[in-house]
């Protein structure tokens, strides 16, 4: 009888299924019609059944076995919300790079407030299009550097803010709608809930430092020559919150898609994971450091490379009283700060490489690493040719989106060599 039962699960592989006959079977369940068919095929359920004083199994009670089955979360329901987190990502990459186009054309404060849903529609009449330039003139931006700005200019900086503004919204109900559907179908477990909910949180909140950091460049500043601009340090937590959002969506996601690795624990796996996960953590702050670069314009104060002008130290490194201002404020300090990083994060990523070289790796820890080295050579190629040619929007825009993708690739590999979980 059990061998019977064992080939029939064979045949339909698959999810938990309760007959009312106090059966419990496990298998996934790909067609109702052909697990009906399979049991009532199965001469030694038949006899069962009829020493049981029941001659049949419907298929009224085989789909509401399968409805309840599809209340507990496992491999099919993982893959699912796995993709669904990557798809996420991947949007949240889209803000990121549509947001530093949107900077970097210093469209980010053509819309001077903030509305959830009644800014969702754009002006349509000429006479609201007037009304909207009309606010935008009375802010320090008009004033001082867009005086002579006409309406048509105006309506290209509008829909390219208004554009990252609406992609913000989708990337909240992408994370938002699909999190209700499946709490509800019960495809996450208790840890699983505790992250999606964080991460629906971490995208509200990333919504209202949004606004946060623009109200700053529509300030009035205390001299009426400076230069109306965000906040560096609203600007540098703006990214880095897009930034974490994106890591966490990325790693969830990828934990739930690719099995680990059974790998033996020897001291030299464990040395590869701490250096991959400083590593990791330094291509972060390298990343976070370009916000302080493009808050502050720091690309334009030196545009040489391998020295800074004349000098491999300049001399106004330091010029801001405390020293610690010049850290955040100091735009040749901040250059020199994100330099120094550059080329630390790829000393460290051609070390990993180098070690991981020599030891036994699964074949796709040894792509995801050799990947991650060739990212790193292409972005800090990138960089110096973003230096050295004065900052071209195309160019920058490209370069930030090589920081998201170096971040993507150390995401990967520590993903690829964590361990396998108990």
């Amino acid at each position: 009888f059990y061998y019977s039962l064992l080939n029939l699960f064979r045949a339909v592989n698959g999810t938990w299924l309760v007959l009312d006959l106090k059966v419990t079977l496990s298998f996934q369940v790909p067609s109702l019609s052909l697990l009906y068919l399979q049991l009532q095929r199965s001469p030694q359920l038949r006899q069962w059944l009829v020493k049981r004083g029941q001659s049949t199994i419907t298929v009224e009670a085989v789909a509401s076995s399968a409805r309840a089955a599809a209340t507990v979360p496992n491999a099919a329901t993982n893959r699912i919300v796995g993709r669904w987190l990557l798809g996420c990502s991947g949007l949240v990459v889209g803000a990121i790079v549509l947001g530093g186009v949107t900077r970097l054309t210093e469209s980010g404060l053509s819309m001077v407030d903030w509305h959830l849903v009644r800014e969702m529609k754009p002006p349509q009449s000429q006479a609201e299009w007037e009304a909207e330039f009309s606010k935008y003139q009375q802010f320090p931006e008009f004033k001082i550097m867009n005086h002579d700005m006409t309406l048509p200019e105006f309506k290209f900086i509008f829909y390219m803010e208004w554009g990252h503004r609406m992609w913000g919204r989708l990337v909240g109900l992408a994370y938002i709608l699909p999190t209700v559907y499946f709490w509800r179908k019960g495809y996450f477990n208790r840890s699983m809930k505790g992250k999606v909910l964080g991460l629906c949180g971490f995208v509200f909140f990333q919504g209202l430092l949004g606004w946060y950091m623009v109200k700053s460049g529509l300030e009035e500043k205390p001299e009426s020559h400076d230069i109306p601009r965000v906040s560096q340090y609203r600007l540098s937590a703006h990214l880095g919150s897009a930034l974490l959002l994106y890591c966490a969506s990325l790693w969830t996601g990828l934990t739930l898609l690719l099995p680990a690795y059974k790998l033996t624990e020897t001291k030299r796996l464990l040395q590869l994971r701490r250096y991959a996960k400083g590593t990791g953590g330094l291509v972060f702050l390298t990343a976070l450091s370009g916000a302080f670069v493009a808050g502050l314009d720091a690309g334009l104060v030196y545009n040489s490379f391998p020295k800074m002008g004349e000098r491999w130290i300049p001399d106004d490194l330091l010029a801001f009283s405390p020293t610690l201002k010049n850290f955040f404020e100091n735009p040749t300090t901040v250059q020199f700060d994100h330099r120094i990083l550059a080329i630390s994060s790829l000393t460290a990523i051609t070390g990993l490489y180098l070690f991981s070289r020599r030891m036994v790796l699964p074949r796709r820890a040894k792509i995801a690493i050799s990947l991650l080295a060739a990212m790193a050579y292409g972005q800090v190629a990138l960089g110096i040719s973003t230096l050295l040619l004065y900052v071209p929007t195309q160019l920058a825009a490209t370069h930030q989106s090589g920081s998201v993708a170096l971040l993507s690739l150390a995401i990967w590999v520590l993903a690829e060599l964590r361990k396998m979980p108990k």
